[in-house]
């Protein structure tokens, strides 16, 4: 989808669930702490890493959502959470107006169906023992939405080509396959039991440039063609960029900017967003000789400790008292902007 036809700012992120008519996935002040034990017998928590503390967002039908941020900053957690592959300490998940956290598993399933993911890895993400046919049929089946061996692979044919693939493949095993043959398999698979929301947790940072772009294109046909929703999880910029309707920056566990890609990326209004932008390299030598950097000075602090305040404040250049005692709150600065900075008027 083109920025020329970006999906409007999602509602603000304290409102109340189903405000947004059109939110497909409602994430509310989602936190997710875990436990640090100490000891063989007792095993007494002696400390919190708070992977995610406070997140909250709207990702609206047919959207792509970009997030964004340094590793371990809690993207991929935040997608396990959302997806209910991890349990979160508070806050709320809900989908299609369902809060999903709590809910039994008997009725967690009827969702499960309706969301999926593609996992980073495409070579441990696959089972080596099973052939591609049985990879992409084996939730069908289980679903039973085919009925017969015949149905069943007339399904699996279907699906790898719908990414992409030849289906003379089905009877290969994945170490026969290319790296991006084999994320193909993981798409089909995603898209075996028609999901309407799907996670893309890193889903071309392993491959080569040339196939990120393939797959990035043969995902966002799908999403034209199916009716797709993503939440895109990545550390490129660039491809965020040309994928993502919104972007959302995350640091140590919280959102501190979302806006549309081309405002966030010509208008970055957050420091810590700035300093990011600013170490993407640019193709043309001399304006990358003239454009400043913004160098960070120290280390991400470790989330079992984080800072008070804002988070990003010892390491950001504009940092002054308020930001050591205050945490930001996340306020629209612009329309559809927001940002969670103390020296954002």
């Amino acid at each position: 989808m083109s920025e020329t036809q970006a999906i409007p700012a999602a509602a603000p992120p304290g409102a109340a669930p189903g405000s947004d008519p059109q939110a497909l996935v409602e994430v509310r002040d989602l936190k997710m702490h875990f436990p640090v034990t100490s000891g063989i017998i007792s095993r007494k928590v002696v400390g919190w890493v708070k992977a995610i503390d406070g997140v909250s967002f709207t990702v609206r039908r047919g959207e792509t959502l970009g997030l964004v941020g340094e590793s371990g900053c809690g993207k991929t957690t935040t997608g396990r959470c959302i997806l209910q592959l991890a349990t979160p300490t508070s806050g709320e998940v809900r989908f299609e107006g369902q809060n999903l956290c709590g809910l039994p598993p008997k009725q967690m399933q009827a969702y499960r169906r309706k969301m999926q993911v593609i996992f980073q890895d495409p070579y441990s993400s696959l089972n080596p023992r099973m052939t591609i046919g049985q990879i992409i049929g084996e939730a069908p089946a289980v679903y039973g939405m085919t009925r017969s061996h015949q149905e069943n692979r007339d399904r699996v044919a279907e699906l790898m080509r719908l990414a992409g693939l030849d289906p003379v493949l089905h009877s290969r095993y994945p170490h026969e396959l290319s790296g991006g043959q084999r994320q193909r398999v993981g798409i089909a698979r995603a898209l075996s039991i028609n999901p309407t929301f799907i996670v893309c947790d890193e889903a071309v940072s392993a491959l080569d440039v040339s196939i990120q772009a393939q797959i990035i294109n043969l995902l966002q046909d799908l999403q034209d063609r199916l009716g797709l929703t993503y939440l895109f999880i990545a550390h490129d910029l660039a491809v965020v960029r040309h994928i993502s309707d919104r972007v959302a920056v995350m640091y140590l566990g919280k959102l501190v900017e979302v806006a549309q890609p081309r405002r966030l990326y010509t208008e970055p209004l957050h420091p810590y967003t700035q300093a990011l932008l600013s170490a993407v390299p640019i193709p043309d030598p001399e304006i990358e000789a003239r454009r400043e950097h913004i160098l960070l000075k120290g280390e991400v602090p470790s989330p079992l400790n984080p800072p008070s305040g804002c988070v990003f404040h010892p390491r950001c250049p504009k940092a002054t008292e308020i930001c050591r005692e205050a945490v930001p709150e996340y306020l629209e600065k612009r329309p559809g902007h927001w940002v969670a900075c103390h020296h954002v008027g």
